[in-house]
């Protein structure tokens, strides 16, 4: 969650000073919404908000939705996310709780320790509040176009997740193990690999009862049709295109919901997964229970776990389906 609360300029301005009109977009009002304890902005904490740009620090849900309501209320053009996929996740999945339909153009900091989302869309990893401005005051600048995942239970007591990489069985084991790798100072592309590599090891070299080799039931119906029953491995879903060090789990880049399905325990595991991470069609793998799938709608039950952009959730009877299209502004 978003820690620190504050709002350091309570009236807000019309205008932004300085910025100049866009085409098809007027970036007058821009809000951002800072993670101070993201891994970045710890490091090197960034300086207060120019003149007419409005900077909260909420803490919590419930204090990033009010300040995200104030956002819709007032009306925004640009609303900048300081901070890592966590904050990124926190924040979209409030979009359509409080902005609606009438969503503000988006731009991210790549100030957290992994940065899945900026990687994809080519944010440079120095890119600053400073650079993003500059970038609103172009004539025509660059914008990219995400449909973000959106997780809702059936049961419609919690309100929906959005995020960009969803998954269950190993990602969950993996999203604890990069927590510790994170404690001992591997970040950023260096952290991602560091995690691959030990999980990888582990279920190869593991015993046939190592943990990382178990699955976790799961019951699965791609656009309402039942996948054979069984335990699995892992069960992935995003609708990035780029990932880190350019593995392509899910095949060849492209546009929608993408899905890897690894039956449990993971066969042939040692030759296999240099393939999938390769991207390459080999139709060997969908016999030894490697699937790739792009549905349009993901149902899951069993109850496990799952992790949503470096956080892990409670699970139960879920739909994994794609929510509107986010604009994010990226130079």
């Amino acid at each position: 969650m978003l820690p620190g609360a504050r709002r350091p300029d309570p009236a807000r301005p019309g205008r932004a000073q300085g910025l100049h009109p866009v085409v098809a977009i007027e970036m007058t009002r821009i809000g951002v919404v800072r993670n101070p304890k993201s891994h970045g902005n710890r490091l090197h904490p960034p300086g207060p908000a120019p003149d007419g740009v409005i900077l909260v620090e909420p803490f919590g849900r419930d204090a990033l939705r009010t300040e995200l309501e104030t956002f819709a209320r007032d009306g925004l053009d640009l609303l900048v996310i300081d901070g890592g996929d966590g904050t990124v996740r926190d924040v979209i999945s409030l979009l359509p709780h409080t902005f609606g339909e009438n969503l503000p153009m988006l731009a991210v900091l790549p100030s957290g320790k992994t940065n899945v989302l900026a990687i994809d869309l080519g944010t440079p990893d120095d890119w600053r509040l400073e650079e993003a401005l500059i970038a609103a005051r172009r004539a025509e600048p660059t914008v990219k176009s995400r449909p973000p995942l959106r997780v809702t239970w059936a049961d419609g007591h919690r309100p929906c997740l959005q995020g960009f990489f969803f998954g269950v069985g190993a990602p969950v084991k993996a999203t604890t193990l990069a927590q510790r790798v994170h404690k001992v100072g591997f970040f950023h592309n260096l952290a991602v690999a560091v995690t691959i590599v030990t999980a990888a090891l582990r279920a190869v070299f593991g015993g046939s009862r190592d943990e990382w080799r178990e699955g976790v039931p799961a019951k699965i119906a791609l656009d309402g049709e039942a996948q054979p029953e069984g335990e699995r491995f892992a069960v992935l879903a995003t609708a990035l295109k780029r990932l880190p060090f350019g593995v392509m789990p899910f095949g060849a880049p492209r546009e929608g919901l993408k899905m890897l399905d690894i039956d449990a325990p993971p066969r042939r595991l040692l030759k296999a997964f240099p393939m999938v991470l390769s991207g390459k069609v080999v139709p060997a793998l969908e016999g030894l229970g490697y699937r790739r799938r792009d549905p349009r709608e993901i149902s899951l039950a069993g109850g496990a776990p799952f992790v949503l952009d470096g956080e892990v959730f409670e699970g139960g009877e879920l739909t994994i389906g794609l929510g509107p299209s986010l604009r994010f502004l990226v130079g």
